[in-house]
């Protein structure tokens, strides 16, 4: 059992390494006791910001994800523990339109009714080595034309015409990231505040 435990330490730890070379650093590493990790599982908008307060709240209903209008919100599978049940937004498949009925047809304190600018999925940002227009691969925007808070949220450099750049207003819904064309998904969802790529904010 020591030695099993000390090889799941070491593999651990060489995925994280790995994972501080990459454009996001470890934003998208799965925390150790944690399902929570930003970039493919996002919480629902309205969502409790504590990760175990949030699976104790749930109950696992499954209402939220009934009334779903573009069927965004999936529920967690053979987790096992608080986890079971508990819904979640895989961008990379389906964004949030943030139509609030999830949050107000939630029986529970788990999904909370707010204002969808106040809503704090996440936020976007931009590997602008990758983003076809900030490589000069020609004129995209998808971004910035499906982003349901418009320019509060993404908007264009004014000094290089064309490519976009997240703003404050940005409330993570994932949209940008379901309709981005270049295959390696070059704008993902990460934690506001974790402090990658905080440079690209404005």
């Amino acid at each position: 059992m020591k030695r099993r435990k000390f090889l799941q330490q070491i593999t651990y730890g060489t995925a994280i390494a790995a994972a501080g070379s990459l454009p996001y650093g470890i934003a998208w590493m799965l925390a150790p006791g944690s399902k929570w990790h930003f970039g493919t599982h996002l919480k629902p908008p309205g969502a409790l910001a504590d990760d175990q307060a949030f699976n104790e709240a749930c109950i696992g209903c499954g209402l939220c994800g009934e009334v779903c209008p573009p069927r965004c919100i999936k529920f967690s599978r053979r987790e096992g523990g608080g986890e079971v049940n508990t819904p979640y937004i895989n961008p990379e498949e389906k964004g949030c339109i943030l139509c609030g009925k999830c949050m107000e047809v939630c029986p529970t304190e788990a999904l909370t009714e707010i204002a969808r600018e106040k809503i704090d999925m996440g936020i976007a940002q931009i590997d602008r080595t990758a983003c076809y227009p900030w490589v000069d691969k020609g004129i995209c925007g998808a971004c910035a034309v499906i982003c349901p808070l418009g320019e509060n949220a993404i908007g264009f450099d004014f000094a290089n015409i064309y490519r976009p750049v997240i703003k404050e207003g940005c409330v993570g819904c994932g949209l940008c990231v379901e309709v981005c064309p270049h295959p390696s998904l070059p704008i993902r969802i990460v934690k506001r505040g974790s402090g990658t790529v905080t440079e690209h904010v404005i």
